[in-house]
C-alpha cells in the first residue's frame, strides 16, 4: 500500500501540494477524454491534488489539439461538482510562438495582452473562475530551452519585458483570475530578475519554476537549485522519467522494437527531441542497469531519485493508463541509500546531462 502523500508549500505562496502532480500533457492525444476524466477520478482517489496542463496541449503540439486538453479538464470539472475545490490547478500561457503558428498567430511575442487573453481563454474552456497557478510556458527573450545548450546574444530581439509580464499576472491577479505566477523552462539569470522585479515594483513573486529533472537532465543542479533555494521558489520536476527512456521500454528494442510505446517511441517529433538522442537512451540504459542490480525497477530508481530530492517540491507525473499512476504512485516511500546515490554520481560524473 502506497503512503499517504503529505502536503508541501510551494514557494512563498499558501498553496499546498501533494509531492506527485498528475500531468495532462496526453489527454485529449494519446488518451480519450473518457479514460482522462477515468484517470483524473483516480488520481484524487489515491490523493493527489494537484493537476498540470497547459494551453498548447495536447502533446505532440498540433493545431487542432491546441486547447484541447483544457477542454477535456473543464469537461470534468462540470461533470464532478465540487471537486474542483478540492484541487490546486496548474495551468500555462505559452512564450513565443516556436514554429506553432496557430499560437497567436505565430507572433515571436508575448506581450501583457497577449498574456491576458490567453488566461482568459483557459479559464473558459478549464471552466473555472480561478486558476491557482499561472506559469509562463517558456521565456519570451532569447536564451537556450528545451535541449539547446549555449546562449547566443546575437540572437537576442526586442520583446516584451519580464516587468510587462509580470504586470499582466499583476492584473490577473487584482482580477480574481490567478491567484499566484510561476515560471517554466527558465534559467538562473530569469529567475533571479522575475524575483527582483517583483520585489522592486510590488508585482506577483513567482512561487514556482517547472523545469526537466530526471537522471539524464540535471542541469538544474548547475546553479539553479541554489538561486530556487535562496529565493524560496519551488521546483515543479517534469520528465522525471524521460518520456518513457527511464522505464527501460526501450534498453533492448530501441525506440523502434517496443511492444507499448509511448510518445517517445511514437511521435517522429519526439524521437527527435533532447530525450530520444543516442547519449540520452544510451545514459538512461545504464541507469536502468543501476536500478536492476539495485533490485529496483528502472520506473522506482527514476522516480525516488525525484521524489527524494530537497530541490523538487511535486514531481509531475505523465500516464496513460490508471495502471501507470498506480505504478507510479508506488514509488513514493522507495529509498536510495548514500551507496546508490554515489552509483548515480558515478554515471552523471561520466555521461553528465545528455538530455538537458
Amino acid at each position: 500500500m502506497t503512503p499517504s502523500l503529505p502536503l508541501r508549500p510551494l514557494g512563498r505562496s499558501d498553496l499546498a501540494v501533494t509531492p506527485i502532480c498528475l500531468g495532462t500533457m496526453t489527454f485529449g492525444e494519446q488518451v480519450a477524454e473518457h479514460e482522462a476524466h477515468a484517470i483524473l477520478d483516480h488520481a484524487v482517489e489515491r490523493g493527489i491534488n494537484v493537476i498540470d496542463t497547459a494551453e498548447m496541449y495536447s502533446v505532440p503540439a498540433r493545431a487542432e489539439t491546441f486547447g484541447a486538453t483544457e477542454r477535456i479538464l473543464g469537461n470534468w470539472f462540470a461533470s464532478r461538482p465540487g471537486v474542483r475545490g478540492k484541487l490546486v490547478l496548474a495551468t500555462k500561457v505559452s512564450g513565443p510562438a516556436r514554429g506553432m503558428d496557430w499560437i497567436r498567430g505565430g507572433v515571436a511575442d508575448m506581450t501583457k495582452a497577449d498574456i491576458l487573453a490567453s488566461c482568459d481563454a483557459s479559464l473558459q474552456r478549464l471552466r473555472t473562475d480561478v486558476i491557482d497557478l499561472y506559469q509562463i510556458h517558456w521565456p519570451a527573450r532569447n536564451l537556450p530551452t528545451f535541449g539547446a545548450i549555449y546562449f547566443d546574444p546575437a540572437k537576442d530581439r526586442a520583446m516584451a519585458s519580464i516587468h510587462e509580464q509580470l504586470d499582466a499576472m499583476a492584473t490577473l491577479v487584482k482580477a480574481g483570475k490567478v491567484r499566484h505566477v510561476g515560471l517554466s523552462n527558465e534559467s538562473p539569470y530569469g529567475v533571479m530578475e522575475f524575483v527582483r522585479t517583483a520585489e522592486q515594483h510590488g508585482l506577483p513573486r513567482v512561487a514556482t519554476v517547472q523545469n526537466p529533472y530526471a537522471l539524464t537532465s540535471r542541469a538544474l543542479d548547475n546553479g539553479l537549485d541554489e538561486v530556487m533555494h535562496r529565493l524560496q521558489v519551488s521546483l515543479l520536476a517534469y520528465s522525471p522519467l524521460a518520456f518513457g527512456a527511464l522505464t527501460g521500454k526501450y534498453d533492448d528494442v530501441g525506440l523502434n522494437g517496443a511492444e507499448q510505446p509511448g510518445r517517445l517511441a511514437k511521435f517522429e517529433t519526439m524521437k527527435k527531441q533532447r530525450w530520444g538522442r543516442p547519449e540520452a537512451l544510451e545514459a538512461a540504459k545504464r541507469y536502468n542497469a543501476l536500478a536492476r542490480k539495485h533490485g529496483l525497477t528502472p520506473t522506482q530508481l527514476a522516480l525516488a531519485f525525484c521524489y527524494t530530492s530537497w530541490r523538487v517540491a511535486s514531481t509531475i507525473i505523465g500516464v496513460t493508463s490508471k495502471a501507470h499512476l498506480d505504478e507510479n504512485l508506488a514509488a513514493w516511500g522507495t529509498t536510495l541509500s548514500p551507496e546508490l546515490l554515489a552509483e548515480i554520481d558515478a554515471i552523471r560524473w561520466t555521461l553528465r546531462d545528455p538530455a538537458q
